[in-house]
């Protein structure tokens, strides 16, 4: 049986995360993103998910004050259709909750039905919309968000 393994993201997980990264979007964050947010920013938090000690999906998020805004999640296309998506998201959850949020937001492109089916499994709602938010074709995106109190 593969062992499942969620830990905090460290500086030599970047490759694996940016193959996960250049699997899952179209137009995905650079390495020097991955590494200033892990480095530099005191309020990121990123978590791998591993397979048989293979990264396959990776989650981050930060924390201000008592809100966490889901900056990305992802899950390599091998691995999907699994529930590891939700698993990732699960104990991101967990993690904001144990570091004292109250609530959770998050965009998601409007076409990715998908994602937001699984966010609404978590309580999350609409709460707007955010036009042209996404730079590659200026897709809108559904703010969702939960009260985690």
């Amino acid at each position: 049986m593969a062992e499942l393994v969620i830990r905090e993201m460290k500086l030599a997980d970047i490759d694996h995360v940016m193959e996960v990264e250049r699997a899952t979007f179209d137009s995905p964050w650079p390495m020097d993103i991955f590494l200033q947010e892990i480095s530099d920013n005191q309020h990121a938090h990123y978590y791998v998910m591993e397979v048989d000690n293979y990264v396959v999906g990776y989650a981050g998020m930060w924390l201000v004050i008592d809100d966490a805004q889901i900056t990305n999640i992802a899950v390599t296309p091998e691995y999907r259709g699994n529930k590891l998506g939700e698993k990732l998201f699960l104990y991101t959850i967990e993690q904001a909750i144990r570091l004292g949020t109250k609530r959770l937001s998050l965009e998601v492109r409007m076409s990715n039905k998908v994602a937001q089916r699984m966010y609404r499994k978590f309580g999350l709602v609409p709460g707007g919309v955010r036009k042209n938010y996404y730079t590659d074709n200026q897709e809108d995106a559904i703010v969702m968000w939960v009260n985690l109190s």
